[in-house]
């Protein structure tokens, strides 16, 4: 196979639509554009901001304070609560951040993780995240596992 023999399939291609050029073209007279108005004129359709004369929104976004206000040193964490705990792993079992991946209980490898106390454990296991809830420590370690926090690096995340 060379550069020049490939095609795209058969009817994958449809010929242009040749506007305005009579009447058994199906297309004539106004072309799909209607009868009178804006519209219908050669450079006549507006832009899809355009509002008639008003002031745009898109003019006035910049004195809406706050709006695109993008902090770098937020931290955004992906929630999991106890019961999921208990119900993907065994007793004893270490669980971290890449065994919860492998679990498929969160997705990205680089997302913070925090454990919520909603539910209940009775398995005892070794826990360790970047944040914990006071009730979902206490839950882990009345159930006589282990908890331990993983440090965050702040300023350092992804950009949206």
């Amino acid at each position: 196979m060379k550069l020049h023999e490939i095609m795209p399939s058969p009817g994958a291609r449809r010929p242009k639509k040749r506007k305005g050029l009579g009447i058994s073209a199906g297309q004539g007279k106004t072309a799909g554009r209607g009868t009178k108005g804006q519209a219908s004129r050669s450079g006549g359709v507006k832009k899809a901001y355009f509002e008639g004369g008003q002031l745009p929104v898109v003019r006035k976004l910049p004195f809406a304070r706050g709006v695109g206000f993008f902090n770098p040193y937020s931290v955004e964490y992906a929630p999991v609560n106890i019961s999921t705990l208990a119900d993907k792993f065994e007793a004893g079992a270490e669980v971290n951040p890449e065994a919860l991946i492998k679990a498929g209980v969160t997705h990205g490898s680089d997302d913070y993780i925090a454990i919520l106390g909603t539910g209940d454990i009775t398995v005892p296991l070794k826990v360790t995240a970047h944040k914990f809830s006071a009730t979902a420590k206490a839950k882990i370690e009345q159930a006589g596992g282990s908890v331990q926090t993983i440090e965050i690096v702040r300023g350092h995340r992804r950009t949206r």
